[in-house]
């Protein structure tokens, strides 16, 4: 699991149609129309998705999308694996905000968390699915929150239908390389 934010931007005047040889054209002013906040949600074996647009991001919001990968998107699993980065919100004391205290230590028990290092997001997958959504889909101006939301759920149900998997290359050997500082030296 990961977020990010996405700005709304409306154009200010006219874009110019493509032409022959021309690219569609934005004029560089815009109005900037406020920001909304977007959870991945990843599991990347299944080859599935889902992106969660709310107004802010706080502990709540993350509370509650959790309760939906429980008890909506996972209610059959057992226990549910969460890689995540080391934000103040992600943790089981958000439950307990957002929840009665049993609701809370019913949740804190479906989930075994697992911090990416304070340096080292680029090892969560959901950072690499966002950079995804980024790239095909959120890169161009999008006015307000409901169309945010129409454009990601498109590119989350393409992206489901043919169950893209996250390509992972990152091995025990480049860690050895890229993380040496992290691991211990023995002297004889």
């Amino acid at each position: 699991m990961d977020e990010t934010s996405k700005q709304h931007v409306l154009e200010t005047r006219d874009v110019w149609p493509a032409e022959p040889g021309q690219a569609e054209r934005h004029d560089y002013e815009y109005q900037r129309n406020g920001v909304s906040e977007l959870f991945m949600i990843l599991a990347p074996l299944a080859g599935w998705r889902h992106v969660e647009v709310k107004d802010h991001r706080g502990r709540r919001e993350w509370a509650y999308c959790l309760k939906a990968v429980s008890d909506f998107y996972f209610p059959e699993a057992e226990k549910i694996v969460v890689v995540m980065d080391n934000l103040n919100t992600h943790g089981a004391a958000s439950f307990y905000e957002a929840f009665p205290p049993e609701e809370a230590w019913r949740l804190t028990n479906r989930f075994e968390f697992h911090h990416t290092p304070k340096h080292g997001s680029w090892l969560n997958m959901a950072e690499t699915e966002l950079s995804v959504l980024q790239r095909q889909c959120l890169n161009r101006r999008i006015g307000d929150q409901s169309r945010l939301m129409e454009e990601a759920a498109a590119w989350e149900r393409q992206r489901n239908t043919t169950a893209t998997k996250v390509d992972w290359r990152f091995t025990t050997d480049n860690a050895r390389i890229k993380l040496k500082r992290l691991y211990p030296t023995f002297k004889n």
